[in-house]
């Protein structure tokens, strides 16, 4: 198996297309050992991580533990609301107390975006950015490409369209990052106000119509609105976004074609898809959810530089 040129994963922007594939093929092998009687196996024995969590997640944080455990990693989890970083500690400070514990990894979620970047130019070990701010995150856009891979046969040449808050999306960033390198064609749609003035510099197409870009995609990652980062009031109300910006079954019945549905969670039902479209037959949100756990042990062993699976 082929080593990433990264010895970090911080962004999809640092990566190349071929570690992307090195990734993708990586997660296919753990996939297999994920659908095994015994879904375990030695490959990280003795590496120690310490799940380092400055900002909430269920999702992220349990999907992460889980890889690490079916690698049989050591695995530490710490959340800023219980530690001394309550008390003053500086996040520096707050690592290296840690990694003099003798840590081998750290993935890392924080609220300010290019953290993992500053810690990565202070410290030794090997850090996996799990969402920083409104900057990335790398591991859910490589699951998003490996799942569209999976369902669509290759992600090259298909259209993909990231509806919802862009301009407050980690997730958005890392898939227009992600998807371009692999050859898709991208577009944003939602409201003019929740998409970035920057975003076609990045090559993507903009639509403010739903439908005009349900009509044109092979598959919609449907965002969800981001309250808890907006400062101002971007839109008349949740109502109103569900009506002129919300993916439903009557929408996609008017447009009959198959669109392949996905959604990183957590999802607000009824605002930006609907209930009925989030758990139809094209929706692939859980499977989702499954590759993750394989695309997240596909990275740390890879950085872990470990030869054998």
């Amino acid at each position: 198996m082929n080593a990433l040129s990264v010895k970090h994963l911080l962004g999809i922007k640092y990566l190349t297309r071929e570690d992307i594939e090195i990734i993708f093929e990586s997660a296919d092998e753990f996939k297999e050992v994920l659908n095994r009687p015994i879904k375990k196996v030695p490959s990280l024995r003795d590496t120690t991580i310490v799940n380092l969590f400055f900002e909430n997640s269920t999702r992220t944080r349990i999907s992460f533990e889980l890889a690490e455990k079916r690698l049989s990693a050591d695995t530490i989890n710490f959340t800023s609301s219980g530690s001394s970083v309550k008390k003053g500690e500086t996040l520096i400070d707050t690592v290296n107390n840690i990694l003099a514990m003798k840590v081998d990894m750290v993935v890392m979620r924080h609220p300010s975006p290019g953290a993992p970047v500053f810690l990565s130019q202070h410290i030794n070990a090997s850090i996996i950015n799990a969402g920083d701010g409104t900057h990335e995150h790398p591991t859910q856009a490589l699951l998003d490409a490996f799942s569209i891979r999976e369902k669509l046969g290759k992600v090259e040449g298909k259209k993909i369209a990231i509806i919802g808050d862009i301009r407050h999306s980690r997730v958005a960033l890392s898939n227009i990052f992600c998807l371009k390198k692999l050859g898709a064609e991208v577009m944003v749609a939602g409201p003019p106000t929740l998409i970035p003035m920057y975003i076609e510099s990045l090559g993507v197409k903009v639509e403010y119509d739903v439908r005009k870009a349900l009509e044109w995609c092979d598959a919609a990652n449907i965002l969800r609105i981001q309250l808890e980062r907006q400062e101002i009031q971007y839109f008349a109300s949740l109502r109103e976004y569900a009506l002129y910006f919300g993916v439903n079954k009557k929408l996609l019945d008017e447009i009959g074609k198959d669109i392949l549905i996905m959604h990183p969670g957590p999802i607000n039902r009824g605002v930006e898809i609907t209930s009925d479209v989030a758990d139809s037959p094209n929706s692939i949100i859980l499977d989702q959810v499954e590759n993750g756990v394989a695309i997240r042990m596909a990275v740390l062993y890879l950085l872990s530089g470990r030869k054998e699976v």
